[in-house]
């Protein structure tokens, strides 16, 4: 559809930079006060140079009418700038009248000039520039002498008005230069140079302002930048930003805009629905699969993506998008991370519940909601009960008892991690050391670490302090470590697991075969066990392609001197599978579900004397 002349004309014109509401609103109080008292100084002076009562009331008057149009409730910006300004080009127009044209009641036009820039608005300078243009022109025809005060501008009057109005553009060019360089200050992110978040919501507003079609905002969040900056240091972490912000832009299209809102935060605001959102997502995630190599070593960034469209905003609003794509993107991070989420409705109301229990979780230490249960670790051998892997609940006084899925991550976020691991530590070593007491032989004990935990450089005191207030001999002592951790940064994950190893604890890989590199990384970690993930292990009733993979882990692990524990075994013929393939250790709710210290009244010799329990998901 081909533009209007006034579309055209507007499309040329350099765009000026939308002034936040309360900006606006402040300074156009300033420019409505003026034009009154205007109102008022002009009567008076008025009758101060003779003109009569009725004459000077009907002058006042005349400049103090358009306010009214600006004072109405529900009117716009545009309407009420258009008003004020013509309130103040009338007063200009009556003091050259009064004034009988003298050339010093002129300046007075570039006074009001100056002052209705303040709006940062192309509607004032063209009314400027028409109302010279028709006041010089038309009335410098009919009744010179009140315009101009000499005689050249008396014989050609729209000449004269032609050189006044092109002082009037000057002037207003000026303004505008003015206002452009001070617009490019402060909007853009001094570390990779992209938008910030105020030109960004301004883009966006006139994105939706021109159009009536989609819009869409993507809120992209760095998962686990946090540990970037805390073992490789701030510098490294700028280098990964700067390197994501050129990725980031590499994906976009004409038009779309990707902005830096916070400290690895990002947003795109895409001209488009929900494919055209989708597809650039995808691109993105594509794009920051491939590791950026700091300082010689590669580091894989992961980033969580949510995706929000003007279709389910409820309204066309900047601020609503950004709203919503930031409730989806803490839904990407809650299904894994690493991922793409559109918003859906009930998001909002989810994301004040997490908020909530996350608030709750804060005082659950201190308030004895938090349980460490205790699975048995079996050796397969025997049936020997080798020892017991601790595992967090959480008893929530409203809700009962909510799955470790649900709240750990929570407390990964809001930094309780690291207290509640420690606490969980302690507990666990106690237990540890009374069992063994009880059994009048060692207890092994199992703790799991989080990735934030094992970043943190007092790690391996904690880990101390925790050994000699318990009593509990290092050996007796596994601590856990997810796969999916080993991929950041493997050597600096190795000198912090080695530091741990020189304790005498022992180092468990959890949940091997679902990381991306696990074989060619093994070899490289200090590890004394890896436990094969539970989705292989399910599949081993059927005889299909897991019991290879199993067969390869137990051999490589056999190779490398290491011990294995299958997870998740809840069947005989499981078990009978991983006897057969010689795997030395199992866990799973055949031999013992996961339960608090205080029922197993004595420690178990062997898996027999355990009750099978139920076949229900962990």
């Amino acid at each position: 559809m081909s533009l209007t002349l006034p579309g055209r004309l507007a499309a040329v014109l350099p765009e000026g930079r939308v002034l936040p509401d309360d900006v606006w609103y402040r300074r156009h109080r300033i420019v409505l006060t003026v034009a009154a008292v205007q109102a008022v100084a002009l009567g008076l002076l008025a009758l101060a140079l003779g003109e009569g009562v009725m004459a000077a009331t009907l002058e006042a008057a005349a400049v103090a009418y358009p306010l009214a149009f600006a004072l109405l409730p529900g009117v716009g910006r545009q309407l009420r700038s258009a008003a004020t300004t013509i309130s103040l080009l009338t007063a200009s127009v009556l003091l050259v009248y009064l004034m009988e044209g003298q050339t010093e009641a002129h300046f007075h036009f570039f006074v009001v000039i100056g002052l209705v820039s303040l709006y940062q608005e192309w509607g004032p300078f063209g009314i400027a520039l028409l109302v010279v243009v028709a006041h010089h022109g038309v009335l410098g025809t009919l009744v010179p002498h009140s315009v101009f005060g000499h005689d050249a501008a008396h014989e050609d009057p729209w000449v004269w008005a032609g050189i006044h109005a092109f002082f009037v553009l000057a002037a207003s060019l000026a303004h505008l230069a003015a206002w452009r360089l001070n617009e490019q200050q402060g909007l853009r992110d001094p570390l990779t140079g992209l938008a910030n978040r105020t030109l960004l919501m301004e883009t966006t507003d006139r994105m939706l302002a021109r159009t009536s079609g989609e819009v869409s905002m993507l809120f992209l969040d760095l998962d686990d930048f946090k540990d970037v900056n805390d073992s490789r240091g701030h510098a490294a972490g700028d280098v990964l930003l700067t390197s994501i912000a050129r990725r980031l832009s590499g994906c976009l299209r004409p038009g779309d805009q990707v902005a830096r809102i916070g400290g690895d935060e990002f947003a795109v605001v895409v001209a488009g629905g929900q494919k055209s959102a989708t597809a650039i997502g995808q691109r993105m995630l594509v794009a920051l699969a491939d590791p950026v190599i700091i300082e010689g070593r590669p580091l894989v960034p992961h980033v969580s993506i949510g995706a929000a469209g003007t279709a389910t905003a409820g309204e066309r609003d900047a601020g609503v998008l950004l709203r919503n794509a930031d409730l989806a993107m803490y839904m990407a991070k809650a299904l894994g991370k690493n991922r793409l989420v559109h918003y859906a409705d009930g998001m909002a109301q989810a994301a004040e519940e997490k908020a909530r229990l996350l608030e709750d979780l804060g005082g659950a230490v201190a308030g004895g909601q938090l349980r460490v249960h205790y699975q048995p670790t079996i050796g397969l051998a025997d049936g020997s009960t080798t020892g017991y892997e601790a595992l967090l609940r959480w008893q929530y006084p409203e809700r009962g008892l909510i799955p470790p899925a649900e709240f750990i991550p929570l407390a990964e976020e809001g930094g309780l991690i690291v207290e509640i691991g420690r606490w969980v530590l302690e507990q666990a070593a106690r237990q540890a050391v009374a069992w063994s007491a009880e059994a009048g032989r060692p207890i092994g004990m199992a703790v799991n670490l989080s990735p934030t935990q094992l970043a943190d450089d007092d790690v391996v005191a904690i880990v101390q302090r925790v050994l000699d207030l318990t009593g509990l001999p290092a050996r007796q002592l596994t601590l856990e470590v997810t796969e999916g951790v080993l991929v950041r940064d493997v050597d600096l994950v190795a000198d912090q697991l080695q530091a741990l190893r020189r304790l005498g604890v022992r180092i468990a890989i959890d949940d091997f075969g679902t990381g991306y590199s696990s074989l060619s990384y093994l070899r490289r970690l200090p590890a004394d066990i890896i436990k094969i993930d539970r989705s292989f292990v399910q599949d081993l009733d059927t005889g299909g392609s897991s019991t290879t993979l199993v067969a390869s882990i137990i051999e490589l692990a056999r190779s490398l001197h290491l011990e294995v524990v299958a997870e998740g075994v809840e069947t005989a013929q499981q078990r009978d599978v991983l006897g057969e393939l010689a795997c030395s250790h199992a866990q799973g709710y055949l031999f013992g579900r996961p339960q608090p210290a205080a029922e197993p009244a004595v420690v178990p010799e062997s898996a027999a004397v355990l009750a099978p329990a139920p076949l229900v998901s962990r």
